[in-house]
């Protein structure tokens, strides 16, 4: 497996590699792949069949020069700070592992080494619902997913000192959601490395999430290929960069 060493980008960008990645490794021209990157500047993400003005309070985005940015993996809205946010990707083919053919089995084994990492630092940390990674009952981390031929992308965010204020501002989270998870704010359901007293830097971050993913997969650090590099740049292009497309329902 490749391992794609740290990337800074905007969230068009960002969301082209993956997407190239996975058109590259379905065409077999790549190998199952692993990368950790960060958004710059701070961004959100929706996912594919997410309504942006339902979800995502695009004045106030707007006002902190927050871009919106659709993904093709489902799930919920995303906020990622680029000041206390890394996020993982993992695009691998089905027959990797006998638990990638089930939905939620795959998202524990794929994301298992966000927990691993957890762990590590002496947190009381697992997996909760189909695709949330709480750390002392807060969710830390979600993750979302999409498959196309055989080949799965899920990618997911890893929040060791996200601004929650930021966070609550730019995302619409429904009164309705956070009762059913038992909470009454956005506070009280999410957290960070920070909140839970742990300090860390974006390198610090970096590495410790690197070391867990190597720990857990068979991985040799790699870079892109021109390939990728080109597909994602029409990507961007056409799809990610364009309002048609982040805009759409």
């Amino acid at each position: 497996m490749r391992f794609i060493p740290l990337i800074v980008a905007r969230p068009e960008v960002q969301m082209a590699i993956d997407e190239a990645i996975m058109r590259a490794r379905i065409e077999g021209k790549v190998p199952d792949t692993v990368r950790l990157y960060a958004f710059s500047p701070s961004s959100v993400t929706i996912g594919r069949f997410q309504s942006v003005v339902h979800d995502v309070n695009l004045d106030e985005a707007k006002r902190l020069g927050i871009p919106v940015v659709r993904r093709i993996t489902g799930g919920g809205s995303v906020f990622h700070d680029e000041f206390g946010e890394i996020t993982y990707s993992v695009i691998a083919g089905e027959d990797l592992h006998p638990a990638l053919k089930n939905v939620e089995s795959s998202y524990r084994y794929l994301a298992g080494p966000l927990v691993d990492a957890l762990n590590e630092l002496g947190l009381d940390a697992g997996f909760s619902g189909l695709n949330d990674i709480v750390a002392n009952g807060k969710k830390i981390s979600g993750s979302a997913q999409t498959r196309r031929k055989g080949v799965i992308l899920q990618h997911g965010t890893f929040m060791y000192s996200t601004r929650v204020d930021i966070l609550g501002k730019v995302l619409r989270v429904s009164k309705a959601k956070l009762a059913d998870k038992g909470v009454s704010s956005i506070w009280e359901r999410v957290t960070t490395l920070e909140r839970e007293g742990i300090k860390l830097n974006r390198w610090e971050a970096y590495e410790l999430l690197k070391q867990s993913f190597f720990n857990a997969f068979p991985l040799e650090e790699g870079e892109l290929t021109d390939y990728e590099l080109e597909l994602a740049e029409k990507l961007v292009e056409e799809k990610y960069g364009n309002p048609e497309w982040n805009e759409m329902r």
